[in-house]
């Protein structure tokens, strides 16, 4: 598919910004730097109180949508008076009631109201629509994009892939000008149910300039082994499997965790914690700064994610927060879940065990605590490989091309 010039263009999210998106942040100003003229609109307001460096470098305006349209009538009602004007209005509307026939519920009619909206707000010099996951954003997109007779694209995740209903993302891979996503697991699925060629994979990559490597002398001081998990408190991440399989390690065994990350799972995993008898041995951090989290890492004598296949199909795509721990030099346990063994070789450059197998969770915790030098040789293989096959530079190039894009305009910077 021929790429497209430069042009101004919408990125449709979610939220923005977030702490536990970088990935997509770092996308952002990737291609701002190559020359992409972008402005962001988001379908709700941000809930972190704080936010990473990357934010503050990225130029694009950002324009937030009516998170719930009874919050605000008055601005619907305007989008809608406009929208009937515009001539893509009723085949918009009949494919949208189509959809609300097959999902009758308050998100899809919260999202044809959004388009609404960014159809008749949108920054004048817009040619291009591009949604950042499968479901919600990409709908809003897809409206939109059909009131505006413009193209549209999307870059698919994890949780988006997955879970909305077949007819939803094969008439969306029909609809859209292409699609790339960030695992070979998630690409070949698509690429199932996709008319042609349309898919491709793109590694997010990691920015080795804001996760340069340095030498620990922390991790080398001594005391308790010191492990580390960064992810939100969602069932898909498997922290109530690790909490078990920390409760089943020998109790000669010195070891502390610390947990970074918000979520809707954490007063039941903190209350897991104390019923285990090793909520004393926990860190809970919160939500932390990329900074912050670079300084965790850095202390950290294993990085362990528990990854699962959640009951309705949810899952990880391939974790960023291994990438960023393989670049600290910290030996990484996760499990053979969607992508992960895309990144990780099991027995090389870390180790994959059974997802939701606590008692194989424990005895390779137990395994690389007990064993230093192979520990440390499967964090260089791991850092050895994140710096060769998953650099941001690298992995962002054939995004770029899809938007027609050179190499970066502006000399890179690091968190210093």
């Amino acid at each position: 598919m021929p790429a497209p010039s430069p042009h101004r263009t919408a990125f449709v999210l979610k939220g923005y910004p977030r702490l536990s998106e970088t990935f997509i942040a770092q996308e952002i100003l990737a291609l701002e730097r190559r020359g992409l003229d972008i402005v962001l609109y988001s379908l709700r307001h941000p809930t972190d109180r704080a936010t990473h460096p990357v934010h503050d470098e990225i130029q694009a305006k950002v324009h937030y949508l009516p998170e719930y349209l009874h919050q605000e009538p008055a601005r619907v009602w305007r989008a809608w008076r406009r929208a009937r004007r515009l001539p893509g209005y009723t085949a918009t509307w009949r494919l949208w009631w189509r959809d609300f026939r097959r999902d009758p519920t308050r998100n899809r009619a919260r999202r044809f109201g959004q388009a609404l909206v960014l159809a008749t707000e949108l920054d004048k010099g817009v040619e291009h629509l591009h949604a950042h996951f499968l479901h919600t954003p990409a709908s809003v997109a897809r409206y939109t994009a059909r009131l505006k007779g413009l193209p549209w694209t999307v870059s698919a995740h994890a949780k988006d892939v997955w879970t909305i209903p077949e007819w939803e993302k094969a008439e969306k891979l029909a609809d859209c000008r292409w699609l790339v996503t960030c695992s070979q697991a998630n690409a070949a699925h698509l690429s199932e149910r996709a008319p042609d060629d349309r898919v491709g994979l793109v590694y997010h990559g990691l920015d080795l300039d804001r996760f340069d490597s340095r030498p620990s002398a922390e991790r080398l001081a001594g005391g308790p082994l010191r492990l580390l998990t960064v992810g939100r408190a969602v069932p898909k991440k498997g922290h109530d499997d690790l909490l078990d399989a920390l409760a089943r390690l020998s109790k000669e065994l010195d070891w502390r965790w610390c947990h970074i990350g918000g979520g809707p799972m954490l007063p039941h995993l903190k209350t897991r914690a104390r019923e285990l008898g090793i909520d004393g041995r926990i860190d809970w951090l919160g939500p932390q700064t990329q900074a912050a989290v670079l300084e965790q890492y850095r202390r950290a004598d294993l990085f362990v994610l528990a990854s699962r296949i959640g009951e309705d199909g949810d899952r990880d795509g391939l974790p960023n927060v291994l990438l960023e721990a393989q670049s600290q030099g910290v030996a990484c346990i996760s499990t053979a879940v969607s992508a992960i063994p895309e990144l990780i070789d099991d027995g090389i450059t870390g180790l994959l065990v059974p997802q939701r197998d606590p008692s194989a969770l424990a005895d390779a915790i137990a395994d690389l605590a007990n064993d230093p030098e192979r520990r440390r040789a499967m964090a260089d293989a791991g850092m050895k490989r994140v710096r060769a096959d998953f650099n941001l530079e690298g992995c962002i190039r054939p995004l770029a091309a899809r938007f027609g894009l050179d190499e970066p305009a502006e000399p890179r910077r690091t968190l210093g």
